[in-house]
């Protein structure tokens, strides 16, 4: 998803402005959150170890985020942004919705087996990070359930309510794929979910009316 910085910036005159600089260190920062999580957990996760994985000084670090929640929200929101404009581009072009649809959760579960260490920062350690990242993941999961609203034209409360719960069923299905390492699992689930959604589709769940 982002890109990674594999090295750090070069001492002396490197000719990037100061705001290619900030750029750099901050993504670099939030790379370094969401490797370290994934392998030690929001809680298990320290400033230092955040600082250490970057390649930036303790100095620099608070200058750029007020504290390790701030820098958790910052990534959060890059992650977020990536995966809706990926899932937004997936759910665009020809096809008919359910291909589309297809091709959007196709997308989505590859992206979260190739991205381990963002699926689990977004999926999973949001719920640690407590409940200003909790009110921001609803927001992004929103931002799905309207894309979805659009693709399925479910305009009903009903049928908004059906895209509501698979969104939250496809989030609580994938959290143990993610938690225990299993690519595998997350990319056999694609299938299936998008299975069940023709089912739903068919049954007229998505366009149910009052």
């Amino acid at each position: 998803m982002a890109e990674r910085v594999a090295t750090q910036l070069p001492r002396g005159r490197h000719g990037l402005s100061r705001e290619q600089v900030e750029h750099d260190q901050r993504l670099r920062i939030l790379v370094g959150m969401a490797e370290a999580m994934l392998d030690k957990g929001y809680v298990g996760t320290p400033v230092a170890e955040v600082i250490k994985r970057a390649g930036v000084s303790r100095e620099t670090f608070y200058q750029l985020y007020a504290d390790k929640l701030d820098s958790f929200l910052a990534a959060f929101d890059l992650v977020g942004d990536l995966l809706v404009d990926r899932l937004a581009t997936s759910l665009g072009g020809d096809g008919d919705p359910l291909a589309r649809l297809e091709r959007a959760m196709t997308e989505y579960f590859e992206t979260l087996a190739a991205e381990p260490a963002y699926a689990r920062l977004f999926l999973v350690e949001v719920h640690a990070a407590g409940a200003p990242a909790i009110a921001r993941r609803a927001v992004i999961q929103e931002r799905i359930v309207d894309a979805l609203v659009d693709l399925l034209d479910a305009r009903s409360d009903e049928g908004r309510f059906a895209c509501q719960v698979l969104v939250a069923a496809i989030s609580a299905m994938v959290t143990g794929p993610l938690v225990t390492g299993d690519p595998a699992a997350l990319r056999v689930l694609s299938p299936r979910v998008v299975a069940h959604a023709r089912r739903l589709h068919e049954a007229g769940v998505f366009s149910a009316r009052r």
